[in-house]
């Protein structure tokens, strides 16, 4: 849905459309929550609870909206929504590396597939056997 978005939205500075489609969010989800969780009736969270779900709305969210709509301002849409296939890597390694996680074959398998379906997109490869078969 983003990638449509940052079609129509060109002429726009990649944080302002971040903090629209953050904000659209917010505006259309609060009924919801308070119908559904009646938030004002539960205990105010201790103080490292509202720390972390600032970080997280900070960082883990604003923050990569706004990257994320930045990389489609300057490598366009199609290219930006690639940067998806890259997750599964990400939460591999990230895993292996700090949590001491075990990766298995099948999973090293995939990520090397994902590289090469990336590289098979991304078409310099072709372009390059391309020229040196002409040449």
């Amino acid at each position: 849905m983003a990638g449509q978005y940052g079609r129509r939205l060109r002429g726009m500075k990649p944080l302002q459309v971040a903090t629209g489609q953050l904000t659209a969010g917010t505006i259309l989800l609060l009924p919801i929550a308070a119908a559904v969780d009646r938030f004002w009736t539960l205990p105010a969270p201790p103080w490292p609870i509202v720390g972390s779900l600032l970080g997280i709305a900070l960082l883990c969210t604003a923050l990569a909206y706004f990257l994320f709509f930045r990389l489609m301002a300057t490598a366009g849409p199609t290219n930006a929504m690639l940067v998806t296939f890259l997750l599964p890597i990400s939460a591999l390694l990230l895993g292996w590396a700090f949590l001491g996680e075990q990766v298995p074959l099948r999973a090293i398998w995939g990520m090397l597939l994902i590289g090469a379906g990336l590289a098979a997109i991304d078409g310099r490869i072709f372009a390059a056997l391309r020229r040196r078969r002409l040449a």
